[in-house]
C-alpha cells in the first residue's frame, strides 16, 4: 500500500513538472515578443479604483455649498487638513461635502434597515449628529496618527541630518538630501521637510521656514527642535552636536514613555483580574468543593 502511494505521488509530480515545462515553453516566445514590441498595458483594478475615488470626490465637492461657513472656520479646517497631510485644493470641499452626505447616508441606512421605526425622532437626530461629527473625528484620528509617526521617526531623521552635516553639507542641503533619502522609510516627515525646502528655495528665511514647519505639523518634538536650531544659529554653536544631543534626548524620552506605560500595566490589570479572571478561578477551584459540601449536607439531612 505504501509503495502504491509513493508511486502515485511520483507520477503526479512528473506530470505536473512536465505541464509546467510545456507552459513556460509556450509562454517564453510571447514574453520575448512583448519585450521587443511593448503594447499599452490594460487598466488594472488599482487604477480603476483610484479613478472611481477621484470621481466620487468630485461628486462630493458639489455638496459643500449647502453648509454655511465663515472664513475663520475655513482657515482652521485648512490647518487641520494640512496637519493630516491633505494639501489638495479640493480637500476642503470634500470635507464639507462629506459633512452633508454622511448624515444623509446614515439616515438612509436607518430607513432601509427599519431601525427608525423604534423611535424616529431619536434615530434620525442621532444619525444627523453623528454623521455631521464623523468627518471631524476621522480627520482628528488622521492627525494624531500622522503626528505619532513623525515623533517616532524624528530621531532617525536627525541622525541622517547629522551625518550629512558632518560630511560637509550645509543645513539646507542636508535637509533636502534627508527628505530625498528617507522618503520611503519616513514619508510623513520627508513630506514636511520637502515643503520646508520649497519654502526656503522660494526665498523665506531659514528660521521662519522652520517655525512654519513647527506650526504646520503641531508636533511638540518638532517645536523643541526648531527652538534648538534657532538658538544654535543665534549663538553660533555647532549644529551637528546640537542635533545629535536632541536625537539622544528624544530617544531617552521614548524609553521613559515606554517604562511609564509598562509601570501602568499593573494598575490596568486590576480590573480584568477582579471582574473576569478571579470569578472564573474561584468557580474552578471552589466549585467542586461546594458541590461535595452540598451533597454531604443533603445526605446528612436525609438521615
Amino acid at each position: 500500500m505504501v509503495l502504491v502511494i509513493i508511486a502515485f505521488f511520483a507520477a503526479f509530480l512528473l506530470i505536473a513538472s512536465g505541464a509546467l515545462m510545456l507552459f513556460y515553453r509556450e509562454a517564453l516566445p510571447q514574453r520575448i515578443a512583448e519585450a521587443i514590441n511593448p503594447r499599452p498595458k490594460k487598466r488594472n483594478v488599482l487604477s480603476t479604483i483610484r479613478e472611481t475615488g477621484f470621481s466620487i470626490g468630485g461628486a462630493v465637492e458639489h455638496f459643500e455649498h449647502l453648509l454655511p461657513k465663515s472664513q475663520a472656520e475655513i482657515s482652521i479646517v485648512l490647518q487641520r487638513l494640512s496637519r493630516a497631510g491633505l494639501r489638495n485644493e479640493s480637500a476642503v470641499k470634500i470635507f464639507y461635502g462629506s459633512k452633508v452626505l454622511v448624515p444623509l447616508g446614515l439616515c438612509a441606512v436607518s430607513l432601509v434597515t427599519n431601525l427608525a421605526s423604534i423611535s424616529p425622532f431619536f434615530v434620525y437626530a442621532s444619525c444627523l449628529g453623528l454623521g455631521f461629527l464623523a468627518p471631524d473625528f476621522w480627520l482628528g484620528r488622521m492627525i494624531s496618527t500622522r503626528q505619532k509617526k513623525m515623533e517616532r521617526g524624528l530621531p532617525d531623521v536627525l541622525d541622517l541630518l547629522v551625518i550629512c552635516i558632518e560630511a560637509g553639507l550645509s543645513l539646507d542641503q542636508a535637509t533636502a538630501r534627508t527628505a530625498e533619502e528617507l522618503k520611503r522609510a519616513q514619508p510623513e516627515l520627508c513630506d514636511e521637510f520637502g515643503v520646508l525646502v520649497l519654502e526656503q528655495r522660494a526665498g523665506r528665511a531659514r528660521s521662519d521656514a522652520w517655525k512654519h514647519l513647527a506650526e504646520r505639523t503641531g508636533v511638540d518634538s518638532l517645536r523643541n527642535l526648531v527652538s534648538v536650531l534657532v538658538q544654535s544659529e543665534q549663538f553660533g554653536t555647532s549644529v551637528a552636536k546640537t542635533l545629535r544631543q536632541h536625537a539622544d534626548t528624544l530617544r531617552a524620552q521614548r524609553i521613559q514613555q515606554v517604562e511609564e506605560m509598562a509601570a501602568k500595566t499593573t494598575v490596568k490589570l486590576v480590573f480584568p483580574l477582579v471582574f473576569f479572571i478571579f470569578p472564573a478561578l474561584f468557580l474552578v477551584v471552589l466549585g467542586p468543593a461546594v458541590i461535595l459540601m452540598m451533597e454531604s449536607f443533603k445526605t446528612f439531612l436525609d438521615h
